[in-house]
């Protein structure tokens, strides 16, 4: 059974970080491709970042060069640090693998 649990949103204001873990279970987690989509209130849920088993990382344009993503095989963990937040970033951010979803952490910027 896969599990996913996030951590690390919280409160920050605009301009600040904020990083964010997933830890998985239940998977061979080095193969699989592990992604990070957010759902902000009112709208659809929207892609993040990806990154594959091999390392290669996609981004949404919206968040290129503030964040990245990257993953530790051995902990079984992909990370998302996020770096000069704006308000609009603020959403449900969940983990992703293989259709396997996490239960999101709250990430909320303000101006």
């Amino acid at each position: 059974q896969v599990q996913l649990v996030e951590s690390g949103g919280g409160l920050v204001q605009a301009g600040g970080s904020l990083r964010l873990s997933c830890a998985a279970s239940g998977i061979i987690f080095s193969y699989d491709v592990m992604a990070w989509y957010r759902q902000a209130p009112g709208k659809q849920r929207e892609f993040v970042a990806a990154i594959s088993g091999g390392g290669s990382t996609n981004y949404a344009d919206s968040v290129k060069g503030r964040f990245t993503i990257s993953r530790d095989n051995a902990k079984s963990t992909v990370y998302l640090q996020m770096n000069s937040l704006k308000p609009e970033d603020t959403a449900i951010y969940s983990c992703n693998c293989n259709n396997n979803w996490g239960q999101g952490t709250q990430v909320t910027v303000s101006s």
